[in-house]
């Protein structure tokens, strides 16, 4: 028999077992609801954070201090995507997992964190020579040796992420950057200039380990040969190429655009492109946190699984498509309102980007299925034909200028999205017409909407501009709404969204009255 670590549940109290996750599966839909709750309140939270360390820490460092480290970021962050070779995700993802097999991972993450501080000290004269700047070796070393700390938790984080303690980790990650800015602040108060922010990287770091092991009670074993992991290496394996070729996917089309275009034309476009996607990201990065680990317990349940996929994508759908379509038409105002009048050219950049925006945000959709259900190595082979043809028409489009670019990325991003949905959906519970039905309503609905303040913003073109957002995302809004509710699968989504919701606040208001 496999050895057992007992742990303690989310109150502390009562011992579980840390490996089984059974007791989740009675309550799914609940915990990822409140699960995503939690994760995107914890994401306003580091976002207002992180506003607050920029507005201190610019005011008492000078612009060359942030500099030296965004020269070593374009490199550590490359070497950063090997960190954990996907084994945590493999973790979080196999239906039934050992302590021999944790253990063994945790000693492979642990080690390749220390090669991954080798190979950074070993590059650290290279990335001087490169920007010809000297102080980078040390600040090269000094960053790399943090890779330790990612090694030293990634299986703890995953045992925890498996068993769905969102709420645990959430506070783990804001005491910790928390941390990291208090004593970035304190050391460049001190004019340890641009070494204040590595001081940050490593607090938050050293936080992150201190508190991960305090909340996750396992600890690991000595490693064991035989202990049935080369399917979970083979996985982590290809999760890990995926991010490799996903890196190269998100980063060619600047460095082309840098490369044939120049520094202008390149913050034009990453302009228009960060305040594009700023909105979407911010709602679809903590729904994924919770989709893989929920999927996952329910991949031995194929009704359970599409009924719990289909929803959540549908509900995705129904809020993204019509927030993509407002971007579109009302790309004009919304950037010279966020942006100011010198920013003007951008709105068309803007426009061309928007089907790409809207296909990213659902795109990870496709990798709900591929990696619950263990098809790595399926979505690694839809990115090794996917990244070409992104890297393709990126270079066909340069010659028409970012717009090119731009248009050439909605394109190529609309073929492999299409590609990756009927791959990921082809033997998986979920049925393909079953994805594109939940897609119908939303898209009538944000085309009609969309039309109308189209021509509402004809009638309104030389009113004030704030007055044209307001009347045409009041309209638009009216629009969609109608539209949508006139549906009764429509009604029945928002209805059980709504109710989803109210359950949330009473079990909220319940758990904090019996504490």
């Amino acid at each position: 028999m496999q050895k057992q670590i007992p742990s303690v549940d989310l109150n502390g109290s009562k011992p579980v077992d840390f490996f089984d996750t059974s007791h989740l599966k009675a309550d799914i839909k609940g915990h990822s609801i409140r699960g995503g709750a939690v994760t995107i309140a914890a994401q306003g939270v580091k976002f207002v954070l992180h506003t607050v360390s920029t507005a201190i820490l610019a005011r008492l460092l000078i612009p060359a201090d942030f500099g030296l480290i965004a020269m070593v970021s374009v490199f550590t962050e490359f070497v950063n995507l090997f960190k954990d070779l996907g084994l945590s995700m493999a973790t979080i993802q196999k239906k039934d997992i050992t302590h021999q097999q944790v253990s063994f991972m945790f000693w492979i993450n642990v080690a390749m964190s220390i090669l991954l501080m080798i190979i950074a000290a070993a590059i650290s004269p290279f990335v001087a020579r490169f920007y010809g700047e000297p102080r980078l070796v040390l600040i090269t070393i000094a960053i790399g040796s943090m890779f330790i700390f990612g090694g030293l938790i990634a299986q703890h984080t995953a045992l925890m992420r498996r068993q769905m303690r969102f709420s645990t980790l959430a506070v783990i990650e804001i005491a910790a950057i928390a941390g990291g800015i208090t004593a970035a602040s304190i050391s460049a108060y001190f004019g340890l200039r641009y070494w204040s922010l590595v001081i940050m990287t490593a607090v938050r770091g050293i936080i992150n380990v201190i508190l991960v092991w305090w909340q996750s009670p396992w600890r690991p074993g000595r490693p064991t040969m035989n202990c049935g992991v080369r399917s979970m290496l083979a996985f982590g394996g290809s999760l890990t190429g995926s991010r490799i070729l996903g890196y190269l996917t998100a980063n060619s089309d600047n460095a082309i655009i840098g490369s044939a275009l120049g520094s202008d034309a390149l913050g034009f476009y990453s302009k228009a492109y960060g305040l594009l996607t700023l909105p979407m990201n911010q709602l679809t990065d903590p729904i994924y946190t919770i989709m893989i680990p929920a999927l996952s317990r329910l991949q031995a349940e194929p009704k359970q699984y599409s009924r719990f996929y289909l929803q959540t994508f549908s509900a995705i759908v129904l809020m993204m498509l019509p927030l993509v379509s407002f971007l579109f038409v009302s790309a004009d105002e919304i950037v010279y309102i966020l942006l100011g009048s010198q920013w003007t050219s951008v709105s068309t950049t803007f426009k061309y980007l928007a089907p790409a925006a809207f296909f990213s945000a659902v795109g990870f959709a496709p990798g709900w299925l591929f990696i619950s259900l263990g098809r790595a190595g399926t979505q690694f082979r839809v990115n090794l034909i996917s990244t070409p043809i992104h890297i393709a028409g990126f270079l066909i489009g340069v010659h028409w200028g970012i717009n090119g670019v731009a248009a050439a990325y909605s394109l190529t991003k609309i073929a492999t999205t299409i590609l990756a949905f009927y791959l990921a959906a082809n033997k998986s519970p979920v049925r393909l017409y079953d994805i594109i039905h939940a897609v119908l309503i939303p898209a009538a609905g944000s085309l009609l909407a969309g039309i109308g303040v189209l021509l509402l913003g004809g009638f309104l073109s030389e009113a004030n501009v704030f007055v044209r957002f307001i009347l045409c995302s009041t309209a638009f809004t009216i629009i969609y709404v109608c539209f949508v509710m006139a549906n009764s699968a429509s009604r029945q989504l928002v209805r059980s969204m709504i109710n989803s919701i109210a359950v949330l606040r009473v079990k909220t208001v319940v758990e904090t009255t019996s504490e």
